[in-house]
């Protein structure tokens, strides 16, 4: 497919996981992608025709990094806004400075990298923006309280930006993966006391029996960001072997 073509597409979190795997998906059919991650591993690259530091919970790295693409590129057409940190734990369990750090990721380092590009995206003739959501956001899962609550955040936003930029040609849509296999995932793993209980258990709370892959996700959000898909706005798409959707058994 190239129906991208002649299209900049902005990635963040795009230096590995689903955010690495969205760029490789982007560039494979024709964009030309910049990458914002905090950090790149020296001895490997991403698809990304730009890799630019980037601290989405700053407000003057971003509006550089930011630039910076707008100097090299001169246009943003796709904005997919991945960046994001997980947390674990019931709600006692996170204080003040995490729940506010979480939340300026997740949810406030969307607008924070949408404000800074929206001026190139009102430009673009074929605008989309992309934000990575999660099942959480509907189905409560133990443990999670304030990631859950950072990712509800981040579909009333999904949804709110879709109503404010339907009518100026821009669309809005989410992706709600479930449990991915990315490396946050599986530091989760490294973590837990019983490490091959708890993947099994992760694997086993989605009805296809497995993780979702990081390319399943990209594949999504390359649909939502496509100009194929012009008549969809204010969509979330789940991504998560029917967690949300099903019961079996």
């Amino acid at each position: 497919m190239n129906d991208f073509d002649g299209l900049f597409a902005v990635v963040t979190g795009g230096a590995s996981g689903i955010g690495a795997a969205t760029a490789t998906q982007l560039h494979g059919r024709g964009a030309t992608v910049a990458s914002l991650d905090r950090a790149y591993a020296s001895v490997s690259r991403t698809a990304a025709a730009l890799e630019i530091p980037c601290d989405v919970a700053d407000a003057d790295s971003t509006r550089a990094a930011v630039d910076a693409v707008a100097r090299e590129f001169g246009s943003i057409d796709i904005l997919v806004n991945n960046a994001g940190i997980g947390a674990s734990g019931d709600v006692t369990e996170n204080d003040d400075a995490e729940w506010q750090h979480v939340f300026s990721v997740n949810v406030i380092g969307i607008a924070r990298v949408t404000r800074a590009a929206m001026p190139l995206l009102l430009k673009s003739s074929h605008a989309s923006i992309v934000n990575t959501c999660s099942v959480i956001a509907d189905v409560g899962v133990p443990q999670r309280a304030l990631y859950s609550a950072s990712k509800g955040a981040v579909r009333s936003l999904t949804l709110a930006m879709a109503a404010d930029y339907v009518g100026k040609g821009i669309r809005v849509n989410a992706v709600t993966p479930g449990t991915a296999d990315t490396p946050w995932v599986r530091r989760l793993l490294d973590q837990a006391s019983d490490a091959h209980a708890a993947a099994i258990a992760l694997r086993a709370r989605q009805p296809i029996g497995r993780l979702v892959t990081a390319e399943e996700v990209a594949f999504a959000i390359a649909y939502l960001a496509s100009p194929i898909s012009a008549s969809t706005t204010g969509t979330m798409l789940a991504v998560d072997g029917g967690m949300a959707g099903i019961r079996v058994g």
